[in-house]
């Protein structure tokens, strides 16, 4: 007889190598050109602004709900980095940042904002999978295209996205043995951004990491600084390997935080305190980068200008190419004609509130000055039936 602890043979160690001061641990620092993390400064950069430009839209009525990425953008572009053109990439709904990484046209995400599906149709040479809006179905996804790959016989991974409260649902749990079981070249990663929609995380899981979770599941599994971006590339450098060499899923719990609103629907200063904002944005991913960038005169105010304007040259050209292609398009009638055979009197509801609202009935000249009053809080009501999602 006998009592004593059961090796399960893994542990979870956790990764830092950029401090809040834009210092970094040279032992663990990955070995990243300057361009490369250039580029990446300046796709969290454009990720952050064109948040910026969404939400005036969205208060002016232009646009519908979004999910804004501030604040988590060196953990979408430390891991998305890591992969080859070939692989998949199977996000949710908030990962902007990495789809700009990606290729994605921010003009395709304004289309599809506006409530027309055309916005999210995938090229024909493109293994990006849309947003997934219902939380957690694309990690069974990603989990089955993974093995699929590997049958036929190719090394492309899939890495997909979601948030801290997509790992208390039960795809979460069905994805991973299933990429445990099959050997699925899968990197899951989590964002923890410490809130589904308004349910801290402590009250929404008991676990004290959520690594430990894939570790229960038979995969290996890293806790890191979700707002370093070198953390995020490291872990997801060295998982993408073991995925693609040998056929082994693995988990990246990202620790970060949600700045902005979980949707434009919801008001989060009715559930944060300000002080915990403030503090979360003392670790802010672009001002840490920012300060690495400048200590090696890769960056400074000069050029900082430039890419400000660069930045917002390219947002408003998507804007104006957004809108050229709505008025071709046929209306957001078709976003409701496929779900029951009879619409429901809600589902009506919506589709009138959407065709009031259609940004192709905004007459040129307009956009600007309703910007501006959103700008000074004379918001609009948000669209009539935006809908909130829980995955964090």
């Amino acid at each position: 007889m006998t009592r004593e602890p059961v090796d399960y043979g893994d542990e979870i160690p956790f990764i830092s190598v950029l401090d809040e001061n834009g210092d970094i641990d040279d032992d663990l620092m990955p070995d990243l050109g300057p361009e490369v993390v250039l580029k990446g400064y300046r796709t969290m950069l454009k990720a952050r602004r064109f948040d910026e430009r969404r939400l005036k839209l969205q208060r002016s009525g232009r646009i519908g709900t979004f999910a804004p990425v501030v604040g988590q953008e060196a953990s979408q572009i430390g891991t998305i980095s890591t992969l080859r053109k070939d692989d998949w990439f199977v996000p949710s709904y908030r990962e902007t940042a990495a789809g700009f990484w990606r290729g994605l046209d921010p003009a395709d995400i304004l289309v599809f904002d506006a409530g027309y599906n055309e916005g999210i149709s995938i090229p024909d040479d493109a293994r990006d999978l849309p947003n997934a809006v219902p939380v957690g179905t694309q990690m069974l996804q990603a989990a089955g295209i993974a093995h699929a790959g590997r049958l036929r016989g190719e090394d492309a991974i899939a890495m997909t996205y979601f948030g801290d409260g997509a790992t208390s649902q039960g795809d979460f749990h069905e994805a991973l043995n299933f990429a445990a079981v099959y050997s699925a070249p899968v990197v899951f990663v989590c964002q923890n951004n410490q809130y589904a929609i308004s349910v801290p995380r402590e009250k929404q899981t008991a676990s004290k990491t959520l690594a430990q979770k894939a570790v229960a599941n038979g995969l290996p599994a890293v806790q890191v600084d979700g707002n370093d971006l070198f953390a995020a590339y490291t872990a997801a450098r060295d998982a993408v390997k073991r995925a693609r060499e040998d056929g082994q899923p693995g988990m990246i719990e990202c620790v970060t935080y949600r700045i902005e609103m979980h949707t434009t629907a919801d008001d989060p200063t009715r559930y944060r305190e300000d002080d915990e904002v403030e503090a979360w944005r003392e670790r802010d991913p672009l001002d840490r980068l920012g300060d690495y960038l400048r200590d090696r005169d890769a960056l400074d105010d000069g050029k900082l200008e430039k890419m400000e304007k660069e930045i917002e040259a390219e947002i408003a050209d998507a804007w104006e190419r957004a809108e050229a292609r709505i008025e071709e398009l046929e209306g957001t009638d078709p976003m409701f004609a496929h779900i029951y055979a009879e619409p429901t009197q809600e589902l009506e509801r919506q589709r009138k509130a959407m065709a009031r609202r259609a940004p192709q009935e905004v007459h040129a000249g307009e956009d600007s000055e309703a910007e501006e009053d959103a700008e000074n809080g004379k918001d609009e009501d948000q669209v009539e039936g935006d809908g909130e999602k829980d995955d964090g």
